[in-house]
């Protein structure tokens, strides 16, 4: 077994970039899980990161617009926005472009992935790495779910793709970790901003702490924009994490639904026992 490590964590912008404006109590309690989180990464010694995440039209637009793409770039550049905004300096990210044509290879058994050489992170990817990988230094494979505008992928579909990564990672004899990033209910740019749907986000992290498969994948994207805004399509990332370890569970580390940065914010451990 190659899976070392799994998990989810948000990444919404505000997460940085607004450090100094949430409450101090919520704030810290969400940090220090994203720190364990970090630790417990460490503690497995991976060679490499996947890392699944959804990008904000900052690589990807309407002229081209992959429901799955992988990154098979020798190094990332990062982040688009400014450091003023978003608190992360520019920096240069290493990639493992042969170990993801690897899993790629693999993986295109089950599923269809588009790939790219070239990508520069947002802070879909630079938010959670900024918790993660403080110093830069571990390779990152960045997958991009299509979460942004129709058609979307259908969640069952985000299933199948975490399974046919598993089966991919478990093909390699690198030890790989596997982290989805976004949501949970927010509603990005738009007068709601700063909405966030509490009930909905302990109703889903409970079934996918549990990874119910059935009640994961029971949504409907319109159901999904009504209660959880169109960040809530994000929970793709999740839905791909729970594929990737069926049939086990996990713990919830922490969650907070912090106005401020916009989004309810989690950090989620799951098990990756064969």
């Amino acid at each position: 077994m190659t899976l070392v490590m799994a998990g989810a964590i948000s990444h919404a912008p505000g997460i940085t970039g607004r450090e100094k404006m949430a409450p101090e109590d919520k704030k810290t309690r969400y940090y220090d899980a994203c720190y364990r989180f970090r630790d417990h990464l460490w503690d497995q010694k991976p060679d490499a990161l996947v890392l699944v995440s959804a990008e904000h039209f900052g690589n990807f637009f309407m002229d081209k617009m992959p429901t799955f793409c992988i990154g098979l770039a020798d190094d990332y550049q990062g982040p688009i926005e400014t450091e003023e905004f978003l608190n992360i300096p520019k920096t240069t990210i290493p990639g493992a472009p042969e170990l993801a044509r690897r899993i790629a290879d693999v993986a295109m058994q089950e599923v269809d992935l588009g790939y790219s050489q070239e990508w520069s992170f947002d802070h879909g990817f630079m938010v959670p790495l900024a918790f993660l990988t403080p110093k830069w230094d571990l390779p990152i494979i960045p997958l991009n779910i299509n979460c942004q505008v129709p058609p979307l992928a259908p969640l069952q579909r985000c299933h199948a793709l975490g399974k046919a990564l598993r089966k991919a990672i478990d093909a390699q004899p690198e030890r790989i970790a596997l982290i989805g990033c976004g949501g949970i209910s927010h509603w990005p740019a738009t007068p709601d901003s700063g909405k966030i749907n509490e009930e909905w986000d302990r109703a889903f992290l409970e079934d996918f702490v549990a990874n119910k498969t059935d009640r994961l994948l029971r949504y409907s994207n319109d159901e999904i924009y009504r209660d959880a805004g169109p960040g809530g399509q994000e929970v793709r990332t999740f839905i791909t994490v729970a594929g990737a370890v069926e049939g086990h569970g996990g713990e919830l580390w922490c969650y907070e639904a912090i106005p401020i940065f916009a989004v309810g914010c989690t950090v989620v451990n799951m098990d990756v026992a064969a």
